[in-house]
């Protein structure tokens, strides 16, 4: 599994055999079932998660109990409770699985050591967040300027993979809708 990870660093660096050795070495490997959490809202947060296999969905729930998706991650993707990671506090929303999971874990002390042995790892870790920064963004400004119709085409053509696993429950949820209003959409 951990070729996964080095496939996915080399998009954007090269590394020496010795560098991914390290570097591997500081990931640790766990697999999670259908609806277990990896990171629940009050706890802290101990990893950073690099999906190998299956899907994830981020929930913030507010203060009337609703939960609202964040985002969701599958395989070669970055997720956590971010501001808790570095910040190392309490979660605030909950990371749970749709479906059986494969991660590599990274804790922070362990990215820290990572980013300064290779400096490089640094600028991968930079050009994510960077990726992250972007696409939260556009989110966003969809959401403000595009009707419900725009945002699910928007959401098809940039994820088509990830609109077939994902149930239509938690796509309305995820776009701000409810199933019914979906499945008009979708038909």
């Amino acid at each position: 599994m951990p070729d996964r990870l080095r496939v996915h660093i080399e998009k954007v660096l090269p590394l020496s055999d010795e560098e991914f050795e390290y570097i591997s070495s500081c990931f640790t490997y766990k697999k999670y079932k259908k609806h277990q959490f990896l990171v629940q809202e009050g706890e802290l947060v101990p990893y950073n998660y690099f999906v190998l296999e299956g899907l994830l969905k981020l929930v913030y729930t507010d203060d009337t109990g609703k939960g609202h998706i964040i985002g969701f991650a599958m395989e070669d993707w970055w997720e956590t409770d971010f501001p808790a990671y570095y910040q190392s506090k309490k979660a605030t929303m909950s990371l749970e699985c749709i479906e059986d999971v494969e991660v590599l874990c990274l804790t922070l002390e362990d990215y820290r050591k990572i980013c300064s042995i290779h400096p490089k790892m640094e600028h991968f870790f930079l050009e994510k967040a960077y990726m992250g920064f972007i696409s939260a963004q556009q989110r966003i400004i969809s959401t403000m300027t595009t009707g419900i119709k725009e945002r699910y085409e928007q959401l098809l053509k940039k994820y088509p993979s990830l609109v077939q696993r994902v149930p239509k429950s938690l796509l309305a949820a995820y776009l701000g809708v409810s199933r019914e209003t979906l499945s008009r959409l979708s038909i």
